[in-house]
């Protein structure tokens, strides 16, 4: 699975004119995620630093070409191969450097001890279930600024910095609070609500566009013994990547905006409460597949692609993770989520798309600019192209698409933000509060509404609560959107 979102960190650069930039971009990410732990204090006696190279043309950030580069990679939806033939260009490009990479799935457990000792890897794709809190790094003062890398010469085109090739959005997701960037985001993802367009037909219907439509469409399925939705039940923070753009759709940006800004009763809105509803009516109609409850993100996956159910909320890192179990004539696709009716403040089409996978560089690292490097080279346009072909994705690079044949999920997904048009929202809890999203109001809250043990209404009062306490916990770093 996969990574995260596309930001208003808090930069002082307006929300709606981010979003209106980045409505042009591309597309995916790997969203991932699980039960979040946060990371490590810092602390500890790093190792020394390797010291600086000579800056040359070919080698604009000074790396010391003799030292190693250490690179640790989620090991999720996009898979390893993308990374290590970008490893073996950095190995090409310093012949006399070791690098030293590794793909897990165990991110936290794997490098909080790291951080804790003082001497983390160089480069690090933080993602997955067990990605480390950014808010937390960030606070923490664990990161580096990677504005050296931004303000780099690209990697084709040294007439062009590194930040002036990027699609738009992308600097300012990586920012927290004022100029610098702690994150990357390497991929570009569409969430939203995917299913079979062959599905579809089969039963003569078309996506729904109102929630008298999708329950019609739900109820035509059941008919046909065919659930109308699944979903990763062990966790349902996976919900909100169509879930929270329809609150946004039914009740306004504002809405998201004060939920993300922890804002007393944000939760309590009109737009939200139905918005709940609606998806509890999916449960109590028998539209759920059964024992859903109980399936992981490929195990919901899996289930969908052999026709159990119709949709999935999912990100666009889906159609890699699942390629060995979707068929050939599936005709994958996204929408953006279904509204109430009408009377909702945005249009359809209203859809959640953001940076993903996020890439970041240790303080502590030893090597920080063979770090950077090896991201600049990432960020070429071949390394891109590559990225792309290989998973399925697009990424920050804004290009690297020439002479690759899109698959239906990447094509649609495209489409998808082309009639989204300036209404393309990105809430911001997943990258702010990792705890928050995840444990409480995915697991504590959605999780157990969805399993039929919280009302709408307890659900609302219920995660209500957790924001409340997050808003008071001072040991928390807060983010307002600016």
């Amino acid at each position: 699975m996969g990574s995260t979102s596309e930001n208003d960190h808090s930069t002082g650069v307006g929300r709606r004119d981010l979003i209106r930039r980045s409505a042009a971009l591309g597309l995916l990410s790997v969203p991932t995620m699980s039960f979040l732990v946060s990371c490590a204090s810092s602390g500890g006696g790093s190792e020394d630093k390797a010291k600086a190279g000579k800056k040359t043309d070919k080698n604009p950030l000074a790396v010391n070409e003799t030292a190693q580069m250490e690179f640790v990679l989620f090991d999720g939806g996009f898979g390893k191969e993308y990374a290590e033939d970008a490893v073996k260009i950095y190995e090409k490009n310093f012949p006399d450097a070791t690098v030293k990479f590794a793909a897990t799935q165990k991110i936290q457990s794997t490098l909080q001890p790291r951080f804790n000792q003082g001497t983390p890897p160089d480069l690090i794709d933080n993602s997955g279930a067990e990605q480390m809190d950014m808010g937390v790094l960030v606070g923490k003062k664990q990161l580096a600024d990677l504005t050296p890398l931004l303000d780099a010469p690209s990697y084709d085109d040294p007439a062009k910095k590194v930040r002036d090739t990027l699609r738009p959005g992308i600097v300012e997701m990586g920012q927290f609070d004022g100029d610098p960037v702690w994150i990357l985001y390497y991929a570009y993802t569409v969430y939203g609500v995917w299913y079979s367009q062959k599905a579809l037909d089969s039963l003569d219907a078309t996506y729904p566009e109102t929630w008298d439509e999708m329950l019609a469409v739900c109820a035509k399925a059941k008919k046909k013994g065919i659930a109308g939705w699944t979903y990763a039940g062990k966790y349902p923070y996976y919900l909100p990547f169509s879930l929270y753009p329809m609150i946004g759709k039914v009740g306004g940006r504002d809405v998201l905006d004060a939920i993300d800004n922890l804002e007393p009763n944000a939760w309590k809105h009109p737009a939200v409460k139905t918005c709940f509803e609606a998806y509890y009516e999916l449960y109590k109609k028998g539209y759920v597949l059964k024992g859903t409850p109980g399936l992981d993100h490929i195990q919901s996956q899996t289930a969908w692609a052999q026709g159990k159910a119709l949709f999935l909320p999912n990100g666009s890192w889906v159609e890699n993770e699942s390629a060995n179990v979707i068929p050939a004539d599936f005709d994958l696709a996204v929408s953006a989520p279904t509204g109430i009716d009408s009377s909702d403040k945005m249009p359809f089409g209203t859809i959640w798309a953001s940076g993903g996978e996020p890439f970041i560089v240790p303080a502590k690292a030893k090597n920080t600019s063979g770090g950077m490097e090896q991201l600049r080279i990432m960020l070429s346009e071949a390394s891109s192209r590559n990225f792309t072909a290989k998973v399925k994705s697009l990424t920050a690079f804004n290009g690297g698409t020439d002479g690759i044949t899109l698959t239906p999920g990447l094509k649609s997904g495209v489409a998808a933000l082309d009639k989204a048009g300036d209404n393309v929202v990105n809430p911001r809890l997943q990258d702010w509060y990792v705890q928050l999203q995840k444990e409480q109001i995915g697991v504590g809250g959605l999780g157990e509404m969805m399993a039929g043990r919280l009302t709408p209404a307890e659900a609302v009062t219920k995660i209500q609560g957790y924001a409340d306490a997050a808003a008071k916990d001072s040991s928390i770093k807060h983010y307002k959107h600016q």
